[in-house]
């Protein structure tokens, strides 16, 4: 279906300057993790367009509008367990309870039936509650007498036990599903419970990235001295697509700037994102850092991190008049570095323009299984391998050579050892922070 516009547009956009001038202590030479996450917050916005989907290819696009219950959920007190309904004034503490056998309640058909008291209700799961009805003793903690009685012991259960409220779960005229929410598989069967079939999104946020170099082989390529195949353009690519963008896969695109020109305007005219990988530190030999000026507003940072020092980040020239250009960021040339870079900055901010209202990734607290060496003033994204220790704790371990190229590291991690910009060495023993990739690798 085609994407339509919500009715409020997005606000005005700040020139890097502007943002710049807003954050307290700003230095793109000396940058601070958490000054990058700052910049990022003020610069990225949501995409405006929406779209209509059905509930089977709602899953991982991000809610539009609020979703409003239109019923309750259950829409009646029913029974959480097979066995016997009755009223829970009869029971006294201390106090056996014989019942007698009225009648049986199905799920899916009320029973019209009256109770009185001293009698119940064989009743299943799911099965309506019958009038004057509060509590569910189950099958197996009755014992049966032969007179159509059951006997309930004394002391295992209370009143109220083993019902399930009308609108326990969702409750008719509230919010079930609030905007900005990502579909997960829970939130896909929250909404098919309410009766919806389709929901309303975010169009897909539409990312365009290539890697930059001469010395960068492509796939196909004979080996040649001094080059290198592009493992980034793959990392990216599997990146993207679990995060549930439109990926636009542009290549490698040669140093050379008449074909970097080319790369930039085709990514800016299509993509509401662009990345890039390689050719963003100071000093390189290429003509990348001087065409991302040339075609737009755009920062060149060192950041105090460890891996991934480099980087760029702006916006490319609209493709048209009175529309945004794409947003860019241009990561650093080593693997890790790139994936790095991606998940601590990159990752939140498309989120952010995909119109997710969740937060910073949550960070875990686990026990080092070793020292780990770590110079203050800058933060450190360290290869790790989260597991549970015999007493039930987390517990976390680095996985080899942390080097920036190292991507075997990488593969066996299940998560990055986040040590902060100001902690400095870390003993065995310690409690650190980690980011688990959950999923997102």
């Amino acid at each position: 279906m085609n994407a339509r516009a919500l009715t409020h547009p997005p606000a005005a956009m700040k020139t890097l300057a502007q943002i710049a001038a807003e954050l307290q202590g700003y230095d793109p030479q000396a940058l601070s993790a958490a000054g990058v996450q700052d910049f990022l917050e003020r610069l990225v916005q949501p995409v405006a367009e929406t779209e209509q989907v059905g509930i089977f290819e709602a899953l991982g696009r991000v809610l539009a509008q609020d979703i409003v219950s239109p019923l309750s959920v259950p829409p009646h007190d029913n029974s959480a367990m097979d066995g016997y309904a009755f009223d829970g004034a009869q029971l006294r503490a201390g106090e056996p309870l014989a019942l007698r056998c009225v009648g049986t309640a199905l799920a899916g058909k009320a029973w019209a039936g009256t109770v009185a008291p001293g009698e119940c209700v064989k009743i299943m799961t799911g099965a309506v509650m019958p009038a004057g009805l509060d509590t569910v003793v189950p099958q197996e903690f009755t014992t049966a007498d032969g007179d159509g009685r059951i006997r309930i012991a004394a002391d295992v259960l209370r009143a109220g036990d083993n019902r399930r409220l009308m609108g326990e779960d969702l409750m008719e005229g509230r919010v079930a599903l609030a905007q900005g929410s990502v579909f997960t598989p829970a939130a896909l069967g929250l909404v098919a419970s309410l009766g919806l079939a389709r929901a309303t999104v975010f169009r897909r946020l539409r990312v365009a990235y290539f890697s930059t170099g001469d010395e960068i082989l492509s796939l196909g390529e004979p080996p040649r001295e001094g080059a290198v195949y592009d493992s980034n353009r793959y990392t990216v690519f599997g990146l993207l697509t679990r995060l549930g963008v439109e990926v636009i896969d542009l290549g490698v695109v040669p140093d050379q700037p008449a074909q970097l020109e080319a790369a930039f305007r085709e990514a800016g005219a299509r993509a509401d994102a662009v990345i890039t990988s390689g050719g963003v530190s100071v000093g390189e030999a290429d003509h990348t850092r001087a065409m991302m000026k040339q075609l737009g507003d755009v920062a060149f940072w060192r950041i105090a991190m460890r891996p991934g020092r480099p980087m760029a980040v702006g916006r490319l020239a609209a493709a048209a008049p009175g529309a945004n250009g794409a947003v860019l960021f241009g990561l650093p040339g080593n693997p890790v570095a790139v994936m790095v870079t991606f998940l601590a900055f990159v990752r939140p901010a498309l989120l952010r323009m995909m119109g997710s209202s969740a937060g910073a990734q949550p960070l875990l607290r686990a026990v080092s299984t070793e020292p780990i060496r770590k110079k203050a003033g800058r933060t450190e994204y360290q290869r790790g391998w989260v597991s549970t220790a015999p007493g039930g704790t987390l517990q976390v371990r680095t996985t080899g050579n942390q080097g920036s190229g190292v991507l075997s590291s990488m593969v066996q991690a299940n998560g990055l050892i986040v040590l902060h910009h100001g902690q400095g060495h870390v003993a065995a023993g310690d409690t650190v922070d980690v980011m688990m990739f959950d999923g997102a690798v």
